[in-house]
């Protein structure tokens, strides 16, 4: 088995130290290290940090590998700093049998740049009406245990009460895209001042808000996990604050491009803003920033949604909704977060890595960087700023709202239990 010697690198930001990784394992953390025949890297005071978990990605495969595959999405995911991700639900056929499930869990297995863990359909085929084969799916080689409408909501209030009760049994939980449908009908961006100007139909905060109030209450009754995906409002976070008050059991999480991003880019007509739920107005964001560093969001999940180019280059009624985010979400919430001083690199390993993975139960991630622990770290240059330039992503999409624009930080290393996923910034 080889050795790696990480010389020099600051741990969760904190003092310069040398990391022994031998195999699998970090074998040693301290100063002055040394090891015969290891692969020395010189960190040189960038940050190391456990490997990312994302838990909520969009990989596409199987139906729309035009858009991504698994190899792809999980390249793109080491090329961020990822070592797992959970793989949404809603591919062609939708992942809510046992046999689909097991198909995106055994492509992950064989590419190998980073763990997949499928997220199993709350319903079957996404359409809200019948439980899908939840305990079947749980019980496969997969062992799902997140559940899923994204892109739908679980809008009927008893099928939601249903899921809840049934993943109760074992451990599981449900990750609500909270959407009222009948308020958002010809939605095509947040409802407010920009809509009103430009004409275009709004998404109102309140068809966010309306489904969480009431599931956070229903995961009460029933005492199960509800888990809210991609919050996007200042009145989103103060429901989940009370309900986290009361003790309910919900957990939510935060998108890197809600953390940046205003509606005010939508008068530019370009659908790269496009995505559900929309870009929300300056208050909603300093709210989602200031709830991330108080932890009552706990996380921060790209929604990485990739589109094929003429899903995107098209007139904005008929665009697609999404952007792809694994490879800038890390540089995102350092602007948004560390460099503004509401959290540290510590911090940020806690919304990135330890609490996603504790929330979906992915085994072997999100531990400490510490001996003993599976080896699944990142290296991060934070002192680099460069622009975005998505003809480098290693996705096979392109629809990135950066383009162009300065970000910080740069991911030069990744490694998946000691092997080097991503070695000086490029692939291996």
């Amino acid at each position: 088995m080889s050795k790696i010697l990480i010389r020099g690198a600051k741990v969760l930001g904190g003092e310069p130290q040398d990391v022994l990784i031998d195999g699998d394992t970090i074998a040693g953390v301290g100063t002055g290290l040394s090891a015969d025949g290891a692969e020395v890297v010189q960190a040189d005071g960038k940050v190391l940090l456990p490997g990312l978990v994302d838990l909520h990605t969009h990989l596409r495969e199987p139906g729309r590998e035009d858009s991504e595959t698994v190899l792809t999405g999980t390249r793109a995911a080491a090329s961020g700093g990822y070592t797992a991700v959970f793989a949404m639900a809603n591919t062609f056929p939708v992942a809510d049998t046992a046999g689909v499930v097991e198909q995106v869990w055994r492509l992950g297995q064989q590419h190998g740049y980073c763990d997949v863990q499928p997220i199993g359909a709350v319903t079957v085929g996404l359409e809200g009406s019948k439980l899908a084969e939840l305990g079947a799916m749980h019980e496969s080689a997969a062992g799902v245990t997140v559940f899923s409408d994204d892109g739908k909501c679980v809008h009927d209030a008893v099928i939601m009460r249903r899921a809840l009760e049934y993943v109760k049994a074992f451990g599981g939980v449900v990750a609500q895209h909270a959407q009222e449908p009948r308020l958002t009908e010809g939605a095509e961006m947040n409802e407010g001042v920009v809509s009103a100007e430009l004409g275009l139909g709004g998404w109102p905060a309140v068809a966010e808000e309306s489904i969480i109030a009431r599931d956070v209450l229903l995961a009460d009754h029933v005492g199960s996990r509800v888990h809210i995906c991609h919050l996007s409002t200042a009145g989103s976070v103060e429901i989940v604050r009370w309900a986290k008050s009361r003790g309910i059991d919900v957990t939510a999480e935060v998108t890197p491009h809600h953390l940046l991003l205003t509606d005010e880019l939508v008068r530019t007509y370009n659908p790269i803003y496009k995505v559900n739920p929309p870009l929300r107005t300056e208050r909603d964001v300093l709210a989602l920033r200031e709830a991330l560093a108080d932890g009552t969001i706990d996380i921060v999940a790209t929604d990485h949604a990739p589109h094929p180019h003429e899903d995107k280059d098209c007139e904005w009624a008929a665009a697609a909704m999404g952007m792809v985010g694994l490879e800038t979400a890390l540089s995102v919430v350092q602007e948004t977060m560390v460099d503004t001083g509401l959290l540290t690199w510590a911090g940020v390993a806690d919304r990135m890595s330890f609490t996603p993975a504790r929330i979906g139960q992915a085994t072997g991630h999100g531990r400490p960087v510490s001996a003993g622990e599976p080896a699944n770290l990142t290296l991060v240059d934070t002192a680099y700023r460069g622009l975005v330039d998505p003809a480098g992503f290693a996705s096979r999409s392109r629809n990135t709202p950066y383009e162009g624009r300065e970000l910080p930080g740069r991911v030069t290393h990744t490694w998946l239990r000691g092997k080097a996923t991503l070695v000086d910034g490029k692939l291996t």
